[in-house]
């Protein structure tokens, strides 16, 4: 293929964006469970100190068959303001190599949630919301 990269950068951020996209081939067998970040789910309202989970593979490791690792973390900027002048969020999560394009996901278990628009609705049974993708860490001796 020569110098024709096989990923698909970011359609206005190129090479900003610390995430790529690939084309899934070999899908004989596979059952896909995608998120759709023109769907994120419950507008949940996201707050610091909230927590969040990434959803991936640490150092390659499954939770058992081939189920990501739930690394839960928190919400640790504000989400309406963007982080070096990116659309970026920062959360606290000891997140490992391997989990770089995981999905970071606010889940609640049900119960009293509050929502974007300021009210609140109870759930009773387990709600989420995307919240992007999971890019690296600030600095390797961070948990940011």
């Amino acid at each position: 293929m020569g110098d024709v990269p096989r990923w698909t950068e970011h359609p206005t951020l190129g090479p900003k964006a610390d995430f790529v996209a690939l084309r899934l081939t070999q899908l004989a067998d596979v059952e896909l469970l995608p998120y759709d970040p023109s769907k994120p789910g419950v507008s949940l309202a996201l707050t610091p100190a909230d927590p969040v989970s990434v959803i991936g593979f640490p150092f390659g490791q499954t939770a058992g068959g081939s189920y990501g690792v739930w690394a839960t973390g928190f919400i640790a900027s504000e989400p309406a303001i963007n982080f070096d002048n990116l659309p970026v969020q920062l959360i606290d999560s000891r997140t490992r190599p391997g989990q770089s394009g995981s999905p970071v996901i606010a889940h609640r278990n049900g119960g009293m949630v509050a929502l974007d628009d300021g009210s609140s609705v109870l759930h009773d049974v387990p709600i989420a919301r995307f919240v992007g993708i999971y890019s690296g860490r600030i600095n390797k001796e961070s948990d940011i």
